[in-house]
């Protein structure tokens, strides 16, 4: 862009200093061919201008970014973008007005005054998408998520792969690309996954009541330790018999990870499952059954149901 800046300039400023030949002054709607050319000129000057400006902040950006991405704390990466994209909208707005008013003569303060009016008709009009900017403020000086985070809102859930000016994309578990806008992501409850302190894991156990206290408590005893020793990705424990019927009794595991990632997490889950089902085995341990219901038809056509065992 600065190589094509330059080469415009040297151009225009070249043609500027050359005679203009009589057979190509023209004149149309008393605008005459001389001035014209050179209103284009200024133009082009402007239009090229703003490209090595908007190309100079792409740079700035560029390397603020390699340099974020290099830190650890990524929390920050996203006001790049949001700055990046907010200050080439300024720069296009006074570059256009640039234009009009070197290259066309325009009465800039005049316009601005003018279109005042029509401005606040157009922002009655455009009520949401103001909202949405106004959003996208909130939500970059708030910091309620980050883009790589994996949110819920609503029924939408995933991870957010881009906030901007007016929405954030968040790309669902089912691949899709969710657009919502700010607005939502500011006045919904957003349940943010990724600054959870911990993962929580819960498996409810029913046994039989035919087993004996002593094999419960060892088997209650042999999962703690293997809790124990998954320390410190396992931060807390809890398993204790948190019911007891005349039928079963209801052992509860609970534990609490590290924030890792869910396929750590589901990995862990499936080598406790399985340590709890070979732990069963090895303890002879027999799990509640549902009593069969029996249905029972008198000759008037009426029905009655019982549970199995019971006396009738």
């Amino acid at each position: 862009p600065l190589s094509r800046f330059l080469a415009v300039v040297i151009t225009i400023l070249a043609l500027y200093n050359l005679h203009f030949p009589a057979i190509l002054s023209l004149t149309v709607y008393d605008i005459e061919s001389k001035s014209f050319i050179h209103d284009l000129g200024k133009c082009l000057i402007l239009v090229y201008f703003i490209w090595v400006v908007q190309s100079f902040i792409d740079f700035i950006a560029l390397v603020l970014d390699m340099n974020a991405r290099a830190a650890r704390d990524k929390r920050d990466d996203q006001l790049i973008v949001f700055f990046r994209d907010f200050a080439k909208v300024i720069i296009y707005i006074i570059g256009f007005l640039f234009v009009l008013k070197i290259g066309f003569g325009v009465d800039v303060g005049a316009l601005l005054t003018g279109l005042s009016i029509v401005g606040a008709a157009l922002a009655l009009a455009a009520k949401e998408s103001i909202e949405n900017l106004i959003a996208s403020f909130i939500i970059f000086f708030d910091k309620p998520f980050f883009t790589g985070d994996v949110v819920k809102l609503n029924a939408v859930s995933g991870t957010v792969e881009h906030i901007g000016l007016r929405s954030t994309r968040i790309r669902t578990n089912d691949q899709t690309l969710v657009t919502v806008p700010n607005k939502q992501m500011v006045d919904g409850i957003v349940d943010n996954w990724s600054m959870r302190s911990s993962r929580r894991a819960e498996i409810k156990l029913e046994f039989s009541q035919h087993n004996k206290s002593f094999s419960l408590e060892q088997f209650i005893q042999s999962t703690k330790t293997f809790l124990e020793n998954k320390k410190p990705i396992v931060s807390k424990q809890n398993i204790y018999i948190t019911d007891i019927s005349k039928n079963n009794v209801q052992i509860t595991i609970e534990y609490f990870t590290i924030p890792f990632s869910m396929e750590d997490f589901l990995a862990l889950k499936q080598e406790t499952a399985l340590f709890i089902k070979g732990c069963i085995e090895s303890n002879q341990l027999k799990m509640a059954t549902v009593a069969p219901d029996i249905n029972i038809f008198n000759a008037e056509g009426g029905t009655g149901t019982v549970n199995s065992g019971s006396i009738i």
